[in-house]
């Protein structure tokens, strides 16, 4: 996908050790676990960069299962009954400090939601869960629609049909 002079590639042999955000979790793990994580299949490591090909931002994706009850009473209402419900994580989203204001996370989160919908279309997945590292970020994930699940209220839950209409 691609917005103005901004592309977003899955993490291959880009400059990480430039890359700062502020969070040293989310700038250690792009630096020093995004490539094994890849390598591994544990995630998808997607970066937003510029023209230069510098890093604006990441996110990853990955294979997620979420217990029925824990999704809202409107959602668990309408699937099966099953321990266990497919989803797709969106486990880390990072925008650099550098480029903070520009709403490039909602970007990030576009590019992300847009995947996990059309992955779905291959993969079942009933929905996208988010993990929130902090309270802006769990703002940020409520801004965008995302419900907090019952047991977790640091991760959030957006249903796969919200992402389904917003790019058709």
């Amino acid at each position: 996908m691609r917005f103005a002079s901004y592309s977003f590639e899955p993490l291959a042999d880009h400059d990480r050790a430039s890359f700062c955000c502020g969070i040293s979790e989310l700038d250690d793990y792009l630096r020093q676990q995004a490539s094994q994580d890849a390598r591994r299949k544990v995630a998808a490591p997607f970066v937003m960069v510029d023209s230069a090909r510098r890093i604006l931002g990441y996110y990853t994706l990955s294979a997620y299962a979420i217990r029925v009850t824990e999704l809202p009473l409107e959602r668990a209402r309408k699937l099966p009954k099953y321990p266990l419900i497919p989803a797709t994580l969106i486990g880390r989203l990072a925008v650099s400090r550098d480029h903070h204001g520009l709403k490039l996370g909602r970007l990030l989160l576009m590019d992300a939601l847009y995947r996990s919908w059309k992955g779905s279309i291959e993969v079942a997945s009933v929905g996208i869960v988010a993990e929130a590292w902090d309270e802006a970020a769990r703002n940020f994930y409520l801004h965008h629609e995302f419900t907090p699940l019952a047991e977790q209220p640091r991760k959030l839950f957006l249903a796969i049909e919200t992402a389904q209409k917003a790019f058709r």
